[in-house]
């Protein structure tokens, strides 16, 4: 399946949810392995549920590794050292009642790159609101709205591989933009369960908006 969704261009990057009653460890490597031998990037969902060791993962040099709630100051030492962006989804550990939340203050002390993300699934993280993941990240996993809010625009884009492009407004990059009313930055994380994006813009353009939301229609 991966040389022919490869041939007909229909990904990018192949992921993979390592972890227990998932893809284990050897399984993940073959499938990756298999990506990049059809020129496909690596991407994993791991250390949910249970640690899986990091070495033989990160030396295939992924763009991400999600999840990460299970990982050692051992893990944590390789990924400082790697390229690899750590993505937080602390909306699955919301919906699933979990207590305990990614240890996103000692990934950003030891000098990883941290993202956020929704993790939008039906079975563990039906969330679709980066607000609210902004939120726990500053309210749940200590970050501030600043930290928060570069893992949610540069820092992901950086683990989907397109920093050159997209996630911060500068020359040369992509005018994807949304246009959010508040008056101050710190108001993208303070709210919650509320839409305040006032318009988007994408390539350049003005989007519609739907007037009984504030949000707008792409």
């Amino acid at each position: 399946m991966i040389p022919q969704a490869a041939r007909r261009k229909l990904a990018k990057c192949v992921d993979v949810f390592c972890d227990r009653g998932a893809f284990t460890q050897e399984e993940t490597l073959k499938i990756a392995a298999a990506g990049q031998a059809n020129g496909l990037q690596f991407r994993a969902h791991v250390s949910q549920l249970s640690r899986t060791p990091l070495e033989r993962l990160l030396s295939l040099h992924p763009l991400s590794l999600d999840h990460l709630d299970e990982v050692n100051d051992h893990d944590i030492k390789l990924l400082a050292r790697s390229g690899t962006v750590a993505v937080l989804v602390p909306g699955a550990n919301y919906f699933l009642g979990l207590e305990d939340y990614p240890a996103a203050r000692k990934l950003i002390a030891a000098g990883v790159a941290v993202a956020l993300a929704t993790d939008y699934n039906p079975g563990s993280s039906p969330v679709v609101s980066m607000p609210f993941v902004l939120s726990l990240g500053c309210t749940q996993m200590k970050m501030t709205p600043a930290e928060s809010i570069a893992a949610a625009t540069l820092n992901g884009a950086w683990s989907l591989g397109i920093a050159g492009r997209k996630g911060s407004i500068e020359t040369g990059k992509d005018a994807d933009l949304a246009v959010v009313e508040a008056s101050d930055y710190r108001e993208l994380a303070y709210w919650v369960g509320a839409n305040h994006c006032a318009f988007s813009i994408v390539n350049g353009e003005l989007q519609e908006r739907d007037k009984r939301s504030k949000a707008a229609v792409v």
